[in-house]
């Protein structure tokens, strides 16, 4: 029994959900979102969204779920929206932005120019004494996931020093270096 897709969702004042046979559309202040769904029923009872499985097969339990943690995620990214800060902890590692292009001074021979889609909101903070943050901010917790996953790839933390891109607040394990 799924307990994530028994939780009923409810709807924020200012947020307007409108259900399709295929799928659903959520609109926000902070956007309109939109998701495909298929072998659950989407039932509103006042502002309430409750998802129901017709049958107890293994695809279907497993959607169940699925899609009440999407339609969550999709109404509370309209009504408030999602940030994600990673910081660049290393020397000579700097971040600045000109509108979606993220210029990254990683190392390499050369900078990392990467355009931003322009669903998710970019600012960089670069404060003298500290790490370098990128903050991107967006509706979408699916764009902005990946969007932080791509930039973390261009240098991920490694493990003796801790120099790399990272999330704020994650912890990297740490290895001991050369024993003499």
């Amino acid at each position: 029994m799924s307990r994530i897709g028994n939780n009923p969702i409810t709807i924020p004042e200012g947020v307007t959900v409108d259900i399709q046979p295929t799928h659903i559309i959520v609109k926000g202040k902070m956007g309109e979102l939109t998701q495909e769904y298929s072998e659950v029923e989407l039932k509103v009872e006042d502002n309430v969204i409750t998802l129901v499985r017709p049958s107890e097969k293994k695809s279907v339990k497993a959607k169940h779920g699925l899609y009440r943690a999407l339609i969550a995620n999709m109404i509370e990214g309209v009504n408030e929206g999602f940030i994600k800060e990673l910081e660049l902890v290393g020397v000579g590692y700097r971040a600045s932005n000109q509108g979606q292009k993220l210029d990254l001074a990683l190392g390499y021979s050369h900078n990392i120019l990467f355009e931003i889609a322009p669903e998710v909101k970019l600012e960089t903070i670069s404060e003298k004494g500290k790490n370098p943050i990128v903050k991107l901010t967006s509706h979408d917790k699916q764009l902005l996931g990946f969007v932080a996953a791509k930039i973390r790839s261009f240098r991920k933390p490694e493990p003796y020093k801790g120099k790399g891109i990272k999330f704020v607040g994650e912890q990297i394990r740490r290895k001991a270096g050369k024993s003499a």
